[in-house]
């Protein structure tokens, strides 16, 4: 097996430390870099083009999670394994959602993090054997449907993803900023989503973002 180069992204300095040291000394792996929260990852993920990230799941700025979802729609070679504490089912079935390989609670032995990252290396996927069963479960169950959107709204959502405000977006579309500003809340409730940076994640996770 060649040589996997990893980047770690944890808010915990000595955690990140002592996982280098570790996985340094083995033949095949390498770490190329350490982000100590979700959005600093994002951007070492795109210059450092890793292999392999160590994912924590709860960090400051962005989390591990979205984080994840935006490094595999621009970079799907690189794969990611979650290193937390969280055994909270619901964290562990997005981050498999979210595009993850591997699920690893941090009391894993070192041994064990060295064999799940080769593993997932050679494709395989890694769960905590007594998750396994509950993620089954839940990801064999279909979602619903999408709520539909109205054309003038996926307008809207694709320019959203652009970064466009809420003048622009009115400039582009040739209508009001306060037809704008209901076009969004619209979005928002039927998507069942917080805010615009959500807005945008959902419309690159689901296609909709179009060209740049």
């Amino acid at each position: 097996m060649s040589v996997i180069k990893i980047l770690l992204a944890d808010d915990h300095t000595v955690l990140r430390q002592g996982l280098r040291l570790i996985l340094n000394e083995a033949e095949n792996l390498t770490v190329v870099g350490e982000a100590a929260n979700g959005a600093e990852a994002v951007a070492m993920a795109e210059t450092l083009q890793p292999d392999m990230i160590l994912m924590d799941v709860h960090m400051p700025e962005l989390g591990g999670i979205e984080a994840t979802r935006r490094i595999r729609a621009a970079q799907p070679h690189t794969q990611i394994i979650m290193l937390t504490i969280s055994q909270n089912d619901s964290d562990l079935i997005n981050a498999i959602k979210a595009g993850a390989k591997g699920y690893l609670l941090k009391s894993a032995e070192s041994s064990e993090v060295i064999r799940s990252i080769e593993r997932v290396a050679r494709g395989e996927a890694i769960l905590p054997p007594d998750m396994f069963s509950r993620v089954l479960e839940e990801l064999a169950n279909p979602e619903p449907s999408s709520p539909k959107l109205t054309d003038r709204e996926l307008d809207t959502l694709r320019l959203i993803a652009r970064g466009l405000g809420n003048k622009e977006i009115a400039g582009a579309l040739h209508i009001s900023e306060n037809t704008v500003k209901t076009h969004v809340r619209h979005i928002l409730e039927k998507l069942n989503l917080s805010n615009r940076a959500e807005a945008a994640a959902y419309a690159v996770r689901n296609g909709l973002a179009g060209p740049d």
